[in-house]
């Protein structure tokens, strides 16, 4: 089915051009990447697409059968009420019937038995229960659990993932055709939350448009990455490594088209300086042809890019040392008893769970908290260079040049030359008329770039970056890898990114929570590889004492007969096993009769699960024991 048709679009704010003249289709069942440098329009692109923005020129058809779902960057909440109401905010039979019964359920206490009954026979009659499976499923992954608390008081963090939430609960309740639009979907998801949402957009029947970072996520779930450069918008079926290998096969293109075209306007330029006249068709034909090669000729063949080569201020012998660090906020332990020496180079990974003190952490190496006992020793010769989550605070009403004018009117690069102020701000793709732009009006992504260039002019050795590809396009993000890649100083980094993480950390610093950190030696994918490897073997029965192949197994293994002590043990398992039989039976039986107080409910169907695993448990080792026994 034909989902979107886009002809003819152009955009632009002020005098720059966003795009011009672009064209696509999106039919059922595509998933689509938007890869675009930051403040080029990408953004805007799926404003238009929703309707929140209207182009300058073009036309936008969608399906009349075509519903339009968006996840923005930016939250739109209503802060005073709660969760569960801001999520179930549709009026729709089967969301009303799911947020009514999350409400009875969610509260404290116990509800009113004839109000919850009436909950329940509405969510039979609408057969909404595989609905609310799906819904607690969301819910659950996403790590929300108070649906009784109000938005205003959760974390920017908190309020994206409720917001990642409410849209795909949404799309389940929408009508058949649905058309999916994230932009930045990972940000604020831990790894496990981003490995959740990449299996279930991958799984799911859901016609995809994106903006994201995360190049692992991208290949998993996109098949076609659609790029807007200068202007231009190219599309490539495949995956990313397929768009970066077409995408340099077209700039070469380019690059000997635009050759070409110089060549063949030096020769028409000699002629039209003959001042030729107008008066033949031929003549009048070649003058007009002669404005296309011109254009195509003046065409730049460099591609734009970010620069970073700047000088790191030298680092001595010692760089930092945390000796026995504890460090807690009230119930929740970060740190236990911390040892670690850095050394010299050393590239670090951070990851765990959000809420475990991964940013804290970061704040004890830089000093802007205090741990609780212990020490922390930093290097004379350290300079940290702090990339965080909150970016610049700055005044929103300077302009680019200024802000950077304020620090340093020049600055020293690696080779050991200087550039100005101006000189630097184009290196990081902020060109001549972009440097009198007011800060407050550079999009999400141009203000991070503009942090970046703040930390690095300060030559720092001690790099700790706090998710810093959050908002950073792809061709910047590449650029950085290579940058850090060469880095000679300390790097220590907290990102949600695998790909990013895989490619530059030697080992990670494990939060596993409850104080405890695992040094782990490699990066993030070795890592997930080797902690599936473990639930493999936690989930695996403990092998039997004696092999099935008695022939393999030495003379005195053969005949090895039961000791005292597991003689023992198996009787004891056997009058377990009875007694947990019994409690089996009858907490059946009271759940069946139906007069069971909501709370004890409740409490009977937690304990049935554990009285079930019980009995797996002590099945599996009365069997080993009744193989010795025979």
């Amino acid at each position: 089915m034909h989902y979107v048709t886009v002809e003819g679009l152009s955009k632009s704010y002020g005098e720059k051009p966003l795009f011009q003249d672009i064209s696509f289709h999106i039919e059922e069942g595509d998933k689509i990447a938007l890869v675009a440098l930051n403040g080029t329009g990408k953004s805007t692109l799926l404003k238009i697409l929703t309707g929140k923005e209207h182009p300058d020129e073009g036309k936008v058809w969608i399906h009349k059968g075509v519903t339009v779902v968006m996840l923005e960057q930016a939250t739109n909440f209503r802060e005073s009420q709660s969760v569960l109401e801001n999520i179930f905010d549709h009026d729709h039979p089967i969301l009303n019937a799911i947020k009514e019964y999350e409400q009875l359920t969610d509260q404290e206490g116990e509800p009113d038995a004839q109000v919850l009954t009436a909950a329940i026979a509405k969510m039979d009659e609408l057969n909404a229960w595989h609905f609310d499976a799906k819904v607690k499923q969301i819910l659950g992954k996403l790590n929300i659990h108070h649906l009784d608390q109000r938005v205003g008081t959760l974390s920017g963090g908190q309020q994206k993932r409720v917001a990642l939430a409410k849209v795909l609960i949404d799309i389940g309740f929408e009508h058949k055709h649905t058309l999916l639009i994230m932009d930045e979907p990972t940000n604020h998801l831990d790894i496990g939350m981003i490995e959740w949402l990449e299996s279930y957009l991958a799984q799911e029947n859901v016609t995809l448009l994106l903006v994201t970072h995360d190049r692992y996520f991208l290949d998993s779930v996109c098949n076609e990455i659609m790029e807007i450069d200068n202007g231009q918008l190219y599309i490539y079926k495949g995956d990313y490594e397929n768009y970066l290998e077409k995408k340099a096969a077209r700039e070469e293109a380019d690059k000997a088209s635009t050759e070409k075209a110089r060549n063949l306007y030096r020769k028409e330029l000699e002629w039209m300086r003959k001042q030729p006249k107008a008066r033949t068709t031929k003549a009048k034909s070649r003058i007009d042809a002669f404005y296309d090669v011109k254009e195509r000729a003046a065409k730049r063949i460099e591609q734009q890019q970010l620069e970073l080569n700047v000088k790191m201020t030298r680092l001595g012998g010692k760089v930092l040392e945390l000796k026995k660090v504890y460090k807690a906020y009230g119930k929740l332990q970060i740190l236990k008893g911390f040892d670690y020496t850095f050394k010299k180079g050393e590239r670090i990974g951070v990851v765990g769970k959000n809420g475990v003190g991964k940013s804290t952490f970061l704040n004890l190496l830089l000093g802007t908290e205090k741990a609780d006992s212990g020490k922390i020793n930093v290097g004379d010769t350290v300079v940290f260079g702090n990339y965080s989550q909150e970016g610049l605070i700055v005044k929103e009403d300077m302009r680019l040049i200024e802000f950077v004018k304020s620090i340093a009117e020049n600055f020293p690069l690696a080779d050991g030359t200087k550039v100005s102020a101006a000189q630097f701000l184009n290196l990081f793709l902020f060109p001549p008329e972009k440097q009198y732009t007011y800060i407050s009006r550079l999009s999400g992504g141009e203000k991070r770039r503009l942090h970046l260039l703040a930390i690095l002019f300060r030559n720092p050795n001690f790099l700790v970056l706090d998710e810093p590809t959050n908002d950073l396009d792809l061709p910047t993000l590449s650029i950085l890898e290579d940058f850090l890649q060469n880095y000679q100083g300390c790097i220590i980094i907290v990102s949600h990114d695998r790909y990013f993480m895989d490619k530059l950390v030697d080992h990670l610093f494990v939060f596993e929570g409850d104080g405890e950190v695992r040094d782990f030696p490699g990066n993030y994918t070795q890592y997930r590889d080797w902690e599936k490897d473990q639930e493999k073997i936690r989930a695996e029965p403990p092998k039997p004492a004696v092999e099935n192949t008695p022939a393999a197994l030495p003379q005195e293994q053969k005949v090895r007969k039961m000791s005292f002590k597991e003689k023992r043990e198996m009787e004891l398992l056997e009058k377990e096993i009875e007694t947990l039989e019994q409690e089996k039976k009858l907490l059946v039986g009271q759940m069946a009769a139906g007069n069971l107080p909501f709370e004890q409910l409740n409490q009977a169907s937690l304990r049935i699960g554990e009285v079930m695993q019980l009995l797996d448990e002590k099945g599996m080792r009365w069997l080993e024991l009744s193989e010795l026994a025979s």
